[in-house]
């Protein structure tokens, strides 16, 4: 009996790694699938935002060309399944140390302004997901003004 429940819970790992390295508290799934949340929200997606994407996804988390892929994919389908920010944000707040909880809306910003635009929807996003983060308004504007000004052209207007 014991060996049977022993091969069971090795099968059922065997099968959660054959389907997918990333699990659904996986901090790099939720900051992918809000990534991908503020590429989309202004209903449009165009492929410099998903090139950005995938470039701070590979740089942030030394992932390989397989593993980012595969990560976006998940994050598109997180992200259209979800109801609200807070099943992402949550798994950030509790996963997340302060600083680190920065660099995610440093990193949301760089999404932003891949586009070379900030769509108030985008705004309002990033401040909805800093508030669920203890983000305060201050650092947000701060890492919002750092991004725009490392962007090349870029300015923190509204469209």
């Amino acid at each position: 009996m014991l060996d049977a429940l022993k091969k069971f819970f090795k099968d059922l790992s065997n099968e959660q790694e054959e389907a997918g390295r990333f699990s659904e508290d996986d901090e790099r799934l939720a900051v992918a699938a809000l990534m991908f949340h503020i590429i989309a929200v202004d209903g449009e997606i165009e492929q410099q935002e998903l090139d950005q994407l995938k470039r701070v996804l590979q740089q942030q988390y030394e992932l390989n060309e397989e593993d980012t892929k595969e990560l976006m994919e998940l994050a598109k389908v997180r992200d259209e399944e979800a109801v609200d920010l807070y099943g992402f944000t949550s798994v950030l707040k509790r996963k997340l140390e302060p600083e680190q909880r920065l660099k995610v809306i440093e990193a949301l910003w760089e999404m932003v302004f891949a586009d070379g635009s900030v769509h108030e929807f985008e705004d309002n996003t990033i401040w909805r997901v800093a508030e669920l983060l203890g983000v305060s308004s201050r650092d947000r504007m701060q890492l919002k003004q750092k991004v725009a000004q490392r962007q090349s052209g870029s300015s923190p207007s509204s469209t």
